[in-house]
């Protein structure tokens, strides 16, 4: 019996030397080549990392927008990955081949899966290749949502409105849709409604002296006063103006009360409601946009 136990005592003792040796000769054989590809990626790592600042830095310094610049700094450092993979497993004698076939088919299976986010990456590179608008613009989606573009991203694009509330919008919800840019600034288009009898030539006068007299609204194109349209028992003056983004109730609110109060100083008197009524639902599309100044 004590013969057995040294025999199995014995046998396990040259099992686990052979293991011995065999990890030592792998390790004189390969251990070299495989410190050299793990110090070679972790260098690689880096470099790529690198190299994509450098590149977004350097498309920023050629005035290329932002957005445009950090994607194109992420695609170089995405390549130099790639390539940097592929020679790395080429060091430890791995055939890339299967491995190609095999993220084929995962990525197949991947764009199934997620369709939906990959349709807003879709989009997204759309919007940074052909640019319809860039960080700072003023733009209205589809005559519904507006703000001023703070960022945009492969999946979102991010609107701060007047109030600074963050509008984030997927990007497969812009492309397609129609988009109006307004740069930095917004128009406003407002009606004024006015007795046949009033004089008119004198209430444009007044318009034009109040519109000059606000800096928000001198800061962008001329300002247009005149007659908008004929109603019943009178007529509608218009006034057509810019102002910055980020301002645009607070100037518009301000104009109307410095207009109100010019036109009654000026002993203009305005329609009643109920005299605008009835020619305000035969208004045009267009016109519905903005309320009567009555």
């Amino acid at each position: 019996m004590e013969q057995q136990v040294e025999d199995v005592v014995v046998e396990q003792v040259e099992t686990v030397a052979r293991w011995l040796d065999t990890l030592i000769e792998f390790g004189i054989t390969y251990g070299f080549q495989i410190l050299g590809a793990v110090v070679f990626l972790l260098i690689g790592l880096k470099v790529s990392g690198w190299g994509g600042r450098r590149v977004a830095r350097a498309l920023e310094r050629k005035n290329v927008d932002p957005p445009l610049a950090r994607f194109i700094g992420t695609m170089v450092k995405v390549v130099m990955v790639v390539f940097l993979v592929i020679i790395t497993l080429g060091n430890f004698g791995i055939s890339i081949a299967p491995l190609i076939a095999l993220a084929g088919a995962g990525a197949f299976g991947a764009t199934m899966a997620i369709q939906g986010p990959l349709s807003n990456y879709g989009a997204g590179l759309t919007i940074l290749l052909t640019r319809p608008f860039a960080v700072g613009n003023t733009i209205t989606v589809n005559r519904q949502t507006s703000g001023v573009v703070e960022d945009i991203t492969l999946a979102h694009t991010i609107l701060v409105g007047e109030d600074k509330e963050r509008i984030t919008i997927p990007n497969k919800e812009i492309v397609g849709k129609v988009i109006v840019n307004s740069q930095r600034n917004r128009v406003v288009q407002s009606k004024i409604f006015i007795g046949e009898g009033e004089d008119w030539e004198k209430g444009l006068g007044v318009l034009r002296d109040t519109l000059g007299a606000i800096d928000d609204v001198n800061a962008g194109p001329a300002p247009q006063v005149g007659i908008h349209d004929f109603t019943y028992g009178g007529m509608v003056l218009g006034l057509r103006f810019w102002v910055p983004s980020d301002r645009y109730f607070q100037v518009r609110y301000a104009v109307n009360q410095a207009a109100l109060s010019a036109l009654r100083q000026a002993g203009i008197r305005l329609l009643a409601p109920a005299a605008v009524a009835a020619p305000a639902a035969s208004l045009s599309a267009d016109d519905e946009e903005d309320e009567p100044f009555i």
